[in-house]
């Protein structure tokens, strides 16, 4: 969680909008769910701004999948372009 002992891996980045975000812990508990996720490298969500920068390899996982962890968290998102 927090990407503090992770390796510094390359990785796809991906950008996502969150929608339904209250305060900061609502982005540490997204960080947390999708860090915990197998191919997620690290998370970074940004309760400010209502974004989520994702580190990933996309051989081990998919944007969709990220999405479904996001919403089962109970907030809405989209893939920024």
């Amino acid at each position: 969680m927090f990407g503090l002992f992770k390796k510094k891996q390359q990785g796809q980045m991906v950008t996502f909008k969150i929608s339904g975000m209250h305060c900061t812990s609502c982005s540490m508990n997204i960080d947390g769910a999708l860090e915990d996720l197998d191919g997620v490298l690290e998370a970074k969500t940004n309760y400010a701004s209502s974004t989520t920068q994702v580190q990933f390899d996309p051989q081990k996982t998919k944007v969709t999948v990220m999405i479904a962890e996001i919403k089962k968290l109970g907030y809405s998102s989209s893939k920024l372009e």
